[in-house]
């Protein structure tokens, strides 16, 4: 955050493009927003020929011949459904089914079709989409200070990838510019599938077939700082997340941060901070660094960064560790990062949250879906090993794998949404929006109360 700014707020010295005051602020308009679907077809929806949407059975089948057989026979094996609208907390089928969504992969953090970043979106659509990474534009420039200003203080030069897998290629890429070629990465820890990420990505399963991979990385255990301090030189570059996400919700000790940004200090260590999941008020603060009062040399930000309606990614970073790209800014470039499309959504986004007071809103929504999940897991308490959670993330983690995926099932069955964990089979995790109201947590409530009690049923603490 640069030292003019007023500290988490949009700045006084006006955008250009956020709500004119006598505008009608963050609501549809009664004349209706012009991308929403319309009886007479807007140019941006399914053409009027495919409007009635094809038959589930048609679509998993399309899937099986040309997207993925795989996913087709796990579509069919679970009943999973295909969806064809989006808003707000809810997913609707061709059937009129309409499903909660807490799944998402922390994507929705402003639930679905926000209307202020639709808006933005929208008018920058038709005004200038794409421009190629030689063209500069302002919108690149705003969202840039607009999420530096919202970083902790230090972090000033912003890169804007395409996903979170990006970034944190950009990141490894800019730790070798400065001369830290070693990484250390933790166990179960989750950054990305693309050949560099997937080299610091904690799981053997997905990195053994793609070998070799770059390297040298070595992993340690996640929470133990002092592990992660014996493998350091001035070579190292250490990646880190404040809770791992894909590894199963998993939160490190009290100060754990605060160690290893002390360690990576003593021994001339890049800290680079993966908050793609976490930030953005995910799990409380506006990013999870703050709870310590850690600024890494590089924060990496994403999912929830395009506000749900564009995907994107960014690294932002130390002026001396983006120091190589300033002196040589074709040394990493990128066709559509930083795209008018995608720096609009960010700055919109970011607005959206210090404006909606996200970070206090996923800190009161916390207790109450700690509360919720305590009391309406009882029927199945004697198969779950721990519920764990910060802010709007939350796991529940079973005895097996085979018990957590019954009761994905169980929540299907209720039209209820979750993520499932790919480091963490046994864990199931919600990522509901910040907007998570009292209609949707009684529904969440009474659908798992009801899994809970069925899956109890079926496993007595007798019989297991």
């Amino acid at each position: 955050m640069s030292a003019d700014a007023e500290p988490y707020t949009v700045r006084a010295d006006a955008e250009p493009y956020t709500a004119r005051a006598d505008a009608e602020p963050y609501t549809a308009r009664a004349d209706a927003e012009p991308y929403t679907a319309r009886a007479d077809a807007e140019p941006y929806t399914v053409r009027a020929d495919t409007a009635r949407h094809t038959a589930r059975d048609d679509v998993i089948g399309l899937y099986r011949r040309h997207v993925n057989s795989g996913l087709a026979r796990l579509a069919e094996l679970t009943g999973a459904p295909v969806v064809v609208r989006a808003e707000g907390d809810h997913l609707y089928t061709a059937e009129g089914e309409q499903l909660l969504n807490c799944g998402g992969f922390s994507v929705f953090l402003l639930g679905h079709g926000y209307p202020p970043v639709v808006d933005a979106v929208c008018r920058q659509l038709r005004t200038m989409s794409i421009t190629g990474p030689m063209i500069f534009h302002e919108e690149l420039a705003q969202a840039a200070r607009t999420l530096a200003d919202a970083c902790p203080d230090g972090l000033e030069y912003v890169y804007l990838t395409n996903s979170g897998a990006e970034a944190v290629e950009t990141a490894l890429k800019l730790a070798r510019m400065n001369g830290r070629r070693h990484v250390v990465s933790t166990d179960g820890g989750f950054h990305g599938k693309t050949m560099g990420a997937l080299s610091v990505t904690g799981r053997e399963v997905f990195r053994t077939p793609c070998e070799p991979l770059p390297g040298p990385v070595d992993f340690v255990p996640y929470g133990d700082s002092d592990a992660l301090a014996a493998r350091l030189t001035a070579a190292s570059c250490v990646i880190v997340e404040p809770v791992q996400g894909e590894g199963g919700v998993r939160i490190p000790p009290p100060g754990y941060l605060r160690r290893v940004a002390d360690a990576c200090r003593s021994a001339g260590a890049l800290l680079v901070v993966d908050e793609i999941q976490t930030g953005l008020g995910r799990t409380g603060p506006l990013w999870a660094v703050e709870e310590e009062g850690v600024t890494p040399d590089m924060l990496l930000s994403g999912k929830a960064l395009g506000g749900g309606v564009v995907p994107v990614g960014a690294v932002v970073a130390t002026p001396e560790v983006f120091a190589p790209l300033n002196r040589d800014p074709v040394l990493h470039t990128s066709t559509y990062g930083g795209s008018p499309l995608a720096s609009v959504a960010v700055r919109h986004t970011v607005e959206a949250v210090l404006r909606e007071e996200v970070p206090r809103r996923t800190r009161e929504l916390e207790v109450r879906l700690r509360q919720l999940l305590e009391e309406r897991l009882a029927g199945c308490r004697h198969l779950v090993r721990e519920v764990r959670g910060r802010g709007a993330l939350f796991g529940i983690e079973f005895h097996q794998p085979s018990l957590a995926g019954e009761f994905v099932l169980g929540l299907q069955e209720r039209s209820v949404v979750v993520c499932p964990t790919a480091n963490a089979l046994s864990t199931v995790r919600l990522t509901p929006s910040a907007f998570f109201g009292e209609p949707e947590l009684e529904w969440l409530g009474r659908a798992v109360r009801e899994s809970a009690d069925a899956l109890g049923k079926r496993y007595p603490p007798s019989g297991i």
